[in-house]
């Protein structure tokens, strides 16, 4: 059976991180705690007196005083490390925690899940080809060296830094190391831990380059690993789940999270708040519990992004720099359908297509297949389209020969149809209404990620009115718009009327042929 040595990073709270080893020790585990020496003595002495008598229980030989970005990370987790491997012989999977981590699954789900995958998990991106960096420095913190903390040391960080670019004194990685990064917080087996601790003692080149890197503990272990293992035995993922808001900070969870927490496919999740006390009591009592069933939805991620970016729906479509002076033509007709129910918005462009001379395309911003031309590589991926989609636009109008095209657009992009609306070309806009039940709700809520096939049905049942509240609030903003000639069709609204506005929209075809296109067969049907 598995058995998890704790890697335990720490600088505070004693009694938290007494109780945590009391805890993980308790179900037949071990804890290698390394206390940051920056921190307070007395506190080290604390716990220090508190688990010297516990079995489980080891101490890195040397404490180091640590700081954030430094190489005495790193430095701190080979000494728990190394502690911890001489310590417990029969210990066979090592696992990174903080002590604002919390179990989210029992003791006995997580010896069974380690048991039935013997594999590594470490995120492992490749440094200079991912985008795992998205602000700040990247190549910058290998090719040149840093010896100084950027948030304690500010000036003589960005002092050396600079002096070293205007001298050119740039280093080079070593030859046979493919440089990786990735999530701090890992998993890994006991022969894997075995070979990267040769591997320091053998690699004094790479030591001595790791140790001038900024940030070395996203790379260290990430690059070492696949270094030493056939990556075939790694899952480049984080068995800790971990989020982050816009500005690049670590959640939060609280209280009211725990249900939330259990769904999601990890063993341990950060941060806990301090002050959710109730929370780490409930997960305390769950790693002690027997239950190795647990239902998997993993909509955290989906949640805590849909409720983060309500209130900002149609940024993501805000005008790009290169594309304030760019017009899609004067002469021409821009004719936008606009529909939350996509696939109701595409049975009315492939009648639109079939009937009339109009050409239309579908969610060209939203799928891949949307019924575009050949138009040269601009259109294959959806991040080109969206790069160039004022160019996109004017090119299907070169494209089809004519000065009429009908697209759809999503009632999210609202900045988007207010820049269409905006340009020296002549923009129609048709929204097409929807009524939105509780069966199409749910599903909606599934097919963006808000919940799992396996979410409990309360946690459903909560977001289903918040959802529908806002799918029926993008239609409202759109509406607030008060954009001249906005026509609108609806299930409701009847044949005779919704062809009249189809006619007014389309511009070009008779009435009968509008009476067609409102009678298209299902039109409105989920």
């Amino acid at each position: 059976m598995a058995r998890i040595a704790f890697i335990l990073l720490c600088h505070k709270d004693p009694k938290g991180v007494i109780a945590q080893a009391r805890r993980l020790t308790e179900s037949g585990d071990y804890v290698a705690i390394h206390f940051d020496a920056r921190a307070r003595q007395a506190d080290f002495d604390a716990i220090r007196r508190a688990l010297d008598s516990n079995p489980g229980v080891t101490f890195a030989a040397r404490r180091v005083k640590c700081g954030w970005g430094e190489w005495s990370l790193v430095a701190a987790t080979l000494e728990a490390v190394r502690a911890a491997v001489q310590a417990f012989p029969a210990a066979t999977h090592f696992y990174m925690l903080s002590g604002d981590c919390m179990p989210i699954k029992s003791a006995a789900y997580a010896h069974d899940f380690l048991d039935a995958n013997d594999l590594d998990y470490i995120e492992t991106f490749d440094f200079f080809e991912s985008d795992w960096i998205k602000t700040g420095f990247k190549e910058e913190r290998l090719t040149y060296r840093h010896w100084f903390n950027e948030r304690t040391r500010k000036w003589l960080f960005y002092t050396t830094y600079e002096l070293q670019r205007r001298l050119r004194l740039t280093r080079r990685v070593p030859d046979d190391i493919q440089v990786m990064i990735g999530s701090q917080w890992w998993c890994l087996r006991r022969q894997t831990i075995e070979k990267v601790l040769a591997f320091c003692d053998e690699r004094r080149d790479v030591m001595r380059f790791f140790a001038t890197t900024w940030i070395p503990d996203e790379t260290f272990f990430q690059t070492v690993v696949p270094h030493v293992v056939p990556r075939r035995q790694i899952r480049s993922r984080t068995l800790t789940l971990l989020m982050f808001t816009d500005y690049g900070m670590p959640v939060t969870f609280y209280n009211d999270h725990y249900d939330l927490l259990l769904g999601q496919d990890y063993l341990f999740a950060r941060k806990i708040s301090a002050e959710a006390i109730a929370l780490r009591q409930r997960l305390g009592a769950l790693w002690q519990n027997d239950e190795t069933v647990f239902s998997i939805s993993n909509e955290a991620g989906g949640l805590f992004r849909f409720l983060t970016q309500r209130g900002r729906v149609g940024r993501r479509f805000g005008q790009r720099f290169w594309e304030t002076e760019g017009s899609l033509g004067r002469g021409r007709t821009l004719l936008m359908i606009v529909a939350k129910k996509w696939h109701v918005a595409k049975r009315l462009t492939a009648a639109i297509r079939a009937q009339t001379d109009v050409p239309a395309v579908d969610y060209l911003f939203n799928e891949r297949d949307a019924a575009l031309p050949d138009m040269g590589g601009i259109e294959t991926t959806l991040e080109k389209r969206e790069r160039h989609r004022r160019a996109l636009v004017k090119m299907l109008f070169d494209q089809f020969q004519t000065d009429c095209v009908a697209i759809c657009l999503d009632p999210a992009a609202l900045g988007l149809i207010q820049d269409f609306v905006d340009d020296k070309a002549e923009a129609r806009v048709l929204l097409i209404e929807s009524a939105f039940d509780d069966d199409y709700v749910r599903g909606h809520i599934g097919r963006v990620g808000l919940a799992g096939a396996g979410s409990p049905p309360g946690v459903v049942d909560r977001l289903v009115p918040a959802v529908r509240s806002d799918l029926e609030h993008e239609a409202d903003r759109l509406r607030d718009l008060d954009l001249p000639g906005m026509e609108t069709i609806a299930p409701w609204a009847g044949v005779e009327r919704n062809a009249a506005a189809l006619q007014r929209f389309l511009g070009l075809i008779d009435g009968d042929t509008a009476r067609r296109l409102a009678e298209t067969p299902h039109l409105f049907a989920d």
